[in-house]
């Protein structure tokens, strides 16, 4: 039973992706889309209680062990990053099949389906896999299936975009697999479970080059600045489900990974002044670029740039305190960044502009709108009771209780950082729901007559999940940083994860 659990995330999105490719003229896609994501969903909340009930679940793909095999692992951190992600995922599709960006032509509808199911499944292995390899394989997936999604329809703009996209991708997948086989070249494997004992062994400066050069692989997956030039032009081009989908868990994808490894392969026992830098570069960076912006998918997508510093901070840090704060803000940013694009969509159609300074000109959006959007603005700025001031609050504690002066560092960023978001957030706000009298007598914007009334409550209802989700994750933030707290103990501690995928080898042959 475990192990059908363990291959389900992986396995049903792909074989659905096919049977949407071949039969696509005779199913009804949207429903089997949504029927696979709600398995899927159900299936990794399942894993969630198992793990945090018994500790790493462990497939060994095909019967072969670790480290000839292939193992798929879920802990107590991928299995809830995977049921979060899941969720989300649901919610954004949910809203294309509401907007229409699934349903506009039959063919795009054949290529839409597949590739969102691709891109799942390439999120559901990066989640799971036990070794560096596959975790490439992941990213593969990710990167095939995005570029799909993000060029349906294209023009000029779009398909530049996705270039832009698709070669800063691919750059960072040359640098992964160089790094791979620099290691196995080093060590002799490629699986996580053997690889932190044996990195230990090499001499202290090719540790720190292999953690560097890992450090830049995934800090471009993750766009953490200075490399995070490819985002801000990339994102905003896509239709506002494939933003959301994007913005909400490529990004995180890279983080996880960052964090698996440097915790797993490159323990530290005290701070990390390098990336509490670098964290601190990625929160002011993105936040003044955001500051700057006069398009709302620009300004979201530097917002976005920024508060990845905050999940570097927790990391940089490197104990469980800060750990536990940096998988809280995982969870939090997952959730409220798919709710913040999602509403832009709702703006963008109901004003028929991106343009802060044109929305001005038109009538503003519904207040159903401005609550959708002020709810998740409101947490990312890190607004109490809501999630985002849950994860800043654990993250500024765990900074006090470190005591080092890059911790306070870090923490003085982190709330400068807060302050400009509001910023942010309440220009972007008065622009877009506060139009002047002579604005409001103007005719609606191009897109208010959008999709019909079946479809428009699809897409406010996916929205308003969404803004609910990120309400559920503060009401929840007791039990959340339990399981966040366990999650980090097993970083910081991952004793039980080796032994659970090496399965009783010999201490010898790890």
């Amino acid at each position: 039973m475990t192990t059908a659990l363990l291959a389900l995330p992986v396995l049903l999105p792909v074989l659905a992706g096919g049977v949407c490719l071949l039969t696509h003229h005779r199913l009804p896609l949207r429903v089997l889309s949504v029927t696979v994501l709600v398995a899927v969903l159900v299936d990794a909340a399942a894993l969630l209680a198992l793990a945090d009930d018994r500790g790493p679940l462990v497939l060994h793909v095909g019967g072969w062990a670790a480290p000839a095999g292939i193992a798929l692992v879920a802990d107590r951190l991928s299995a809830l990053l995977l049921s979060v992600a899941v969720l989300v995922a649901l919610a954004v599709l949910l809203f294309a099949i509401g907007q229409g960006t699934a349903e506009e032509r039959s063919h795009e509808t054949a290529v839409f389906h597949p590739g969102y199911l691709l891109l799942v499944a390439g999120v559901s292995l990066a989640f799971l896999t036990g070794d560096l390899f596959n975790l490439f394989v992941a990213f593969e997936v990710m990167l095939a299936s995005s570029y799909i999604l993000l060029t349906l329809d294209a023009g000029r703009p779009r398909t530049r975009a996705g270039m832009t996209y698709t070669m800063t991708s691919l750059t960072s997948s040359l640098l992964f697999l160089t790094a791979i086989a620099l290691v196995y070249a080093a060590t002799g494997t490629v699986t996580l479970a053997q690889l932190g004992g044996r990195l230990a062994a090499l001499p202290d400066g090719l540790r720190t080059a292999l953690s560097l050069l890992l450090l830049v692989v995934f800090g471009i997956k993750a766009a953490l600045v200075p490399l995070h030039f490819w985002l801000p032009d990339s994102y905003p081009t896509a239709p506002a489900p494939i933003t959301a989908v994007f913005a909400a868990l490529l990004t995180k994808v890279g983080m996880y990974a960052l964090l698996r490894t440097q915790t797993l392969l490159f323990p530290r026992s005290e701070t990390w002044v390098l990336l509490a830098v670098a964290a601190v570069a990625a929160m002011l960076v993105g936040v003044l670029g955001a500051v700057a912006q006069d398009d709302i998918n620009r300004l979201l997508s530097f917002t976005l740039v920024g508060h990845m510093g905050y999940m570097l901070f927790g990391l940089a840090l490197f104990d469980v305190a800060g750990l536990t704060g940096t998988i809280l803000y995982m969870v939090h940013h997952i959730v409220v960044q798919a709710a913040l694009f999602l509403a832009a969509g709702l703006i963008l159609r109901q004003t028929g502009t991106s343009a802060l300074h044109r929305m001005q000109e038109r009538t503003p959006p519904t207040a159903v709108v401005a609550a959708l959007f002020a709810v998740p603005a409101l947490s990312v700025a890190g607004v109490p009771p809501l999630s985002g001031f849950v994860a800043k609050l654990a993250l500024l504690q765990a900074s006090a209780a470190d005591g080092h002066p890059a911790a306070y560092l870090l923490a003085g960023a982190a709330v400068l950082t807060s302050l400009l978001t509001l910023y942010a957030m309440a220009r972007l706000w008065r622009r877009v729901f506060f139009a002047t009298r002579q604005a409001r007598r103007r005719p609606h914007g191009p897109g208010r007559h959008g999709p019909g009334r079946r479809a428009t409550v699809l897409m406010l209802g996916a929205a308003t999940g969404m803004a609910v989700a990120g309400l559920g994750v503060a009401a929840a933030a007791g039990p959340l940083a339990g399981v966040g707290e366990r999650a980090a103990e097993d970083l910081r501690h991952p004793e039980p994860y080796r032994e659970a995928v090496l399965d009783g080898l010999a201490e010898g042959g790890r």
